[in-house]
């Protein structure tokens, strides 16, 4: 979906996120300061696309429900935080978005958004980059739950790289 440059809530703050503990991860991501696409190493959003371009959304909605559901019936005896553990499902999710980002580049080279020359980049990861994607989403009418419960969104972005 086109965002209108309004529609992009950018908040850097919402980096500080990966530094927040979580069960078994008491300093937050252990990703922090490790990996290119993660804070602080990533570079803010307005320094990454060009934002006067047109930029896509791209979102997965992840059944969490459905998932949970049939884990159960492999594992009567998991608890409900085995059951929801992101390493069951987020695989899944991911290869799903990934699917929804090919087809979304193959249509915007096909109704030439992006022509020859032209290098679309598409961010996984748009809250490393600053965009708060929780404030983002809601303007897109979509409203995120926290912590999901019946489904898990993943997002991207696709748009213009800024030189």
């Amino acid at each position: 979906m086109l965002l209108r440059p309004s529609d992009l809530v950018l908040e850097p703050t919402v980096r500080r996120l990966c530094r927040e503990p979580y069960p078994g991860h008491p300093k937050g991501c252990p990703n922090w300061g490790k990996k290119v696409g993660c804070p602080p190493r990533a570079r803010l959003l307005e320094n990454v696309l060009d934002l006067k371009a047109p930029v896509y959304l791209v979102h997965n909605r992840f059944c969490l429900v459905e998932h949970i559901d049939k884990l159960r019936q492999a594992h009567p005896t998991w608890s409900d935080r085995q059951l929801r553990c992101c390493l069951y499902w987020q695989g899944t999710a991911r290869k799903q978005l990934r699917q929804k980002v090919s087809e979304a580049l193959c249509e915007l080279i096909q109704f030439s958004d992006f022509g020859p020359g032209d290098d679309p980049i598409v961010l996984y990861c748009p809250e490393a980059c600053g965009v708060n994607v929780t404030r983002t989403m809601r303007r897109m009418g979509i409203r995120l739950e926290w912590p999901p419960m019946s489904f898990a969104y993943q997002v991207a972005l696709i748009g213009h790289r800024r030189y």
